[in-house]
């Protein structure tokens, strides 16, 4: 398959990793921003092909993982009233608030489903004239551009029953956040080809040039992400900082113009609360004025629910890359994918549930 089979061929993936063991004369520290990434690199043993000096940093780049406990309760609560019709992508249901999930809700009666598009959500309205029907809106600004769509089309469409719970968050002020961070120990990043494709890479070079830190936006097959590694590593051996475009058939400097001038018209940019990191200044959309009447968190008044989480659970310092999935004393014992203490262990972009699926038991000095 074109641009698929290419990117996953063993012979051209032994030479970049051979490179990258003659380039690497020095300890250094990658981190990859995508939790897409963190699965495919160790899904394909990426990892365990590189150096021993060379440690790759799990980023915060799950959305389902950053979204605060509370934003949880407040799907919860929404979805447990008798007039709603609850919607969202699968991997939403499973994720723990305070004290239960959507599939708990659902087990009590409440009236949820999954959806594969914020359109479907738009469609089941126009079905549904005498449900109140709400789209759990969660992601990067991969993602956006289509639950803005849904948003937009449902205000075409004079549709008074759709309401969206919105969770966007942004990439580069976590990035910020975390070169701001005084236990920041990232050197290089990896950074998100999908978000680049919509967004461009023109947000990237002014955090490139104040923290002097290289960013190689990549792909997700091995060859992409070992060749963003290499590219990261000369960089860094070089005393270079500098944004580099390793995934140059998907991304450009501009990026998906539409795209970003129906974000601009349907949210606004806004302090936004990240799972394990706190609050991080613009980093976050929410729904525009234009828009407020679609808003769920306000036609419910939800906006209140506070919340809390398991002290066992440490998913907080894996995000901020403090700790290995697999350093958590709960992984793997109290917290599994059946009965999960947080998101990074059900969503399918979690450093956890990529450490346990792809046998990553041990702690991170013993795999060494």
């Amino acid at each position: 398959m074109k641009y698929l089979d290419e990117f996953r061929d063993s012979a051209p993936a032994r030479r970049l990793a051979e490179e990258i063991h003659r380039l690497a004369t020095r300890p250094w520290a990658i981190m990859e921003v995508c939790g897409g990434q963190t699965h495919s690199i160790l899904r394909n043993g990426i990892d365990q092909l590189l150096p021993a000096s060379l440690s790759l940093i799990h980023g915060p780049g799950c959305p389902v993982c950053v979204t605060p406990v509370e934003v949880i309760d407040r799907a919860l609560a929404i979805a447990g009233r008798p007039e709603v019709t609850f919607t969202s992508f699968g991997d939403m249901l499973r994720v723990p608030g305070s004290e239960k999930d959507l599939f708990r809700v659902k087990s009590e009666g409440g009236d949820v489903r999954i959806v594969y598009s914020p359109l479907d959500a738009v469609k089941l309205a126009q079905e549904l004239p005498d449900r109140q029907v709400v789209f759990f809106g969660i992601g990067f600004e991969t993602t956006a551009p289509a639950n803005a769509m849904a948003v937009h089309l449902a205000r075409r469409q004079g549709l008074t029953n759709f309401s969206m719970l919105a969770s966007h968050v942004l990439v580069p002020p976590a990035i910020e956040a975390i070169l701001a961070s005084p236990s920041n120990r990232v050197q290089a990043f990896l950074a998100a080809g999908h978000v680049c494709s919509v967004m461009g890479t023109w947000q990237y070079p002014p955090l490139a040039a104040k923290h002097r830190v290289p960013i190689v936006i990549t792909g997700f097959e091995p060859l992409d992400l070992l060749e963003g590694i290499r590219r990261a590593v000369a960089q860094l051996e070089a005393g270079e900082a500098r944004v580099e475009n390793a995934y140059a058939r998907v991304v450009s400097e501009a990026g998906n113009h539409p795209a970003q001038a129906l974000l601009a018209e349907v949210f606004e940019v806004c302090d936004r609360t990240w799972r394990g990191i706190g609050t991080i200044p613009a980093s976050g959309f929410r729904l525009s004025a234009a828009y407020r009447d679609f808003d769920a968190e306000l036609r419910f008044d939800v906006a209140g629910v506070t919340a809390h989480e398991s002290p066992l659970c440490h998913a907080g310092e894996v995000l901020r890359g403090v700790l290995k999935p697999n350093q958590c004393p709960a992984f793997g014992r109290e917290c599994t994918p059946r009965t999960p203490l947080g998101a990074t262990m059900v969503s399918s972009e979690g450093a956890c549930a990529a450490y346990y699926h792809y046998g990553r038991a041990l702690a991170a000095e013993e795999a060494r």
